[in-house]
């Protein structure tokens, strides 16, 4: 009987973990969770000539940045009136690519204010590869455009879309008709030569909405 307990302390003995192996794991895990793949960059540049002026508009970027595949660009750009202003159009170009989709996020807003124009700054990201070469990179912001709110068409764009009409003799003609409630722009009449499609790109294309620039700065992102 002892012979047997003793085989079976020896048996449970040898089975249990010992003091050292108890400490393995949690000494692997964060070795595990630290690795960072080396072919993901980052660095950051201050832009020697930050500053760009086309069409009345002020556009800085004082700092760019790639964060593994993002290249990030801090813009800020005045605002022509109390609307809802944003980067219509913009490119990243580096070696011989030419990115044109991007993200926003907006920084900062300043409403203009007694006299003060007002500032947007947002952040511009476009997703390169981690090998992209942005020895000499460009980011173009092409323009800039305004969201209508509720009842700007009526009040601050119809009249401008009208006037050019006259202008340009277009014969499209707009008004404000109650919808609902809700005074909307609609076109009451067209040339006869053209569809209700071709007026409605016409009444409503971007040059009404928009700034166009270009504003360009270019910055050196090689590590």
């Amino acid at each position: 009987m002892k012979r047997i307990i003793l085989v079976l302390a020896v048996f449970l003995s040898a089975c249990a973990p010992s003091a050292q192996q108890q400490v393995v794991l949690p000494i692997l895990l964060p070795t595990a969770t630290a690795f960072v793949d080396p072919s993901y960059p980052s660095a950051q540049v201050e832009l020697a000539a930050p500053n760009q002026v086309a069409s009345g508009i002020e556009v800085r970027m004082e700092r760019a940045s790639v964060e593994g595949k993002d290249v990030n660009a801090d813009v800020c750009f005045t605002l022509p009136d109390t609307s809802d202003w944003g980067v219509l159009s913009a490119s990243l170009n580096y070696g011989g690519v030419v990115l044109q989709e991007f993200g926003t996020t907006l920084v900062s807003l300043q409403e203009p204010s007694n006299g003060v124009a007002g500032l947007r700054c947002d952040t511009l990201t476009f997703i390169v590869p981690p090998d992209a070469d942005l020895t000499n990179a460009t980011i173009v912001i092409d323009s800039i455009a305004a969201t209508p709110r509720e009842g700007e068409y009526c009040s601050v764009y119809m009249p401008k879309i009208q006037q050019a009409m006259l202008d340009r003799g277009i014969g499209i003609t707009l008004d404000c008709v109650d919808v609902n409630g809700v005074l909307t722009m609609q076109i009451l009449s067209i040339p006869p030569e053209m569809t209700q499609e071709q007026a409605e790109q016409v009444v409503y294309s971007d040059e009404f909405f928009a700034v166009k620039g270009p504003w360009t700065f270019t910055f050196n992102l090689s590590q």
